[in-house]
């Protein structure tokens, strides 16, 4: 049995990791949880598991506290946004696994994340990168071509410039197959949250990013996946259960029997892909220069682009200005030299401050 703590349980990623928690009881035992705005839910969630008020944090500090205090196998961070950077590096410092929702901190934390995990130590949720896991299972890393990253498209495929000019943030948010928090919904409509996994998966998987691709899959069924380099290509399908993902994170590499309900093969599919639209979506290919350029950057371009979501939805810039803000923001950061968490942090001050200033000028 795994010991298990959740951070940002109170979250989508955090309640379903209790759901999956709650009827694997034979493998799983949590541990601890972290919350930061839902107070009740997260009092109601240490009481249905029967946990102390020494196993419950509250806020990201208290948090990474939690999870260096408390013995355990696994940490799932699901915890929104680069808040949860400290909470990463906790779990990576005192050894434990740790199951990875929040992109954000391997992000932001980049080279400074890597030099402390072990190999096999970080394991990925994301649907995507947990699909990528699964998919290089069948082949040597030797033998790996490229990463195709599956895309849905968010609420606005097909979209021209024009019609996103005149987008409101309801329309944002009505994500037409997952159902996410405020501010990854709206990077699903921005496609910043596929720039960011672009990152997270060249990180993740150590190849260079002109060997992670991404195409458009409106239907969410294959999640992303691997091709060889003898031309054969490797996915990872299921219907878009995130349980699917946040079990396989916490048992890796183990899988569990009745997590998510499997297609059903006695009835017709149909799957498309096509391309990106990067001339209109324009996130990930800024993703990738930033992503490249490494250091601080990845930290500006995420600190930037939240307070851009949050500008956005209080009707403050339009849909387009999101990702104007981050790129002005970019072309003004000077980077440090030297990474490090004081450095970081620092980048993500600075950021929110300039990408604030450029918005009130709006």
């Amino acid at each position: 049995m795994r010991k298990v703590i959740v951070l940002g349980s109170t979250g989508s990623i955090g309640t379903q990791a209790l759901e999956v928690i709650a009827a694997q009881s034979e493998s799983f035992e949590l541990v601890g949880v972290s919350g930061n705005s839902n107070l009740e839910l997260l009092r109601s969630q240490a009481k249905a598991f029967g946990l102390s008020d020494g196993q419950v944090a509250i806020g990201p500090e208290a948090a990474s506290q939690l999870v260096r205090s408390l013995g355990a196998d696994v940490v799932v961070n699901g915890i929104t946004g680069s808040a949860g950077l400290a909470s990463t590096l906790a779990a990576l410092e005192t050894g434990k696994v740790l199951a990875l929702a929040n992109k954000e901190s391997l992000i932001v934390g980049g080279e400074l994340v890597k030099r402390i995990s072990k190999p096999g130590q970080i394991v990925p949720v994301d649907s995507e990168h947990s699909a990528i896991a699964q998919a290089l299972r069948s082949g040597a890393f030797s033998e790996v071509s490229r990463l195709i990253l599956t895309a849905s498209g968010g609420p606005f495929r097909g979209f021209s410039k024009t019609q996103l000019m005149e987008v409101t943030p309801a329309q944002a948010l009505n994500h037409p197959t997952w159902k996410m928090g405020r501010v990854v919904t709206t990077n699903s409509a921005t496609l910043v949250n596929k720039g960011l996994e672009v990152i997270e998966a060249h990180l993740l998987f150590d190849l260079p990013f002109e060997q992670i691709a991404v195409t458009v899959h409106p239907q969410s069924i294959v999640h992303s996946m691997v091709e060889f380099i003898d031309g054969s290509v490797i996915a990872q399908c299921s219907p878009p259960d995130m349980k699917l993902p946040i079990a396989l994170g916490m048992s890796w590499p183990d899988r569990l029997p009745n997590i998510s309900t499997p297609l059903d093969w006695t009835l017709s599919h149909n799957w498309t892909f096509e391309p990106l639209d990067e001339d209109v979506f324009e996130s990930v290919a800024l993703a990738r220069q930033v992503g490249s350029l490494g250091l601080t950057y990845p930290a500006v371009f995420n600190a930037a682009n939240e307070q851009a979501v949050d500008a956005f939805h209080d009707q403050k810039i339009g849909f387009l200005e999101i990702i104007s803000v981050i790129s002005e923001t970019l072309s003004m950061h000077e980077a440090s030299a030297k990474l490090s968490l004081e450095s970081v942090l620092e980048a993500e001050s600075w950021a929110r401050r300039t990408a604030d200033s450029l918005i009130a000028k709006r």
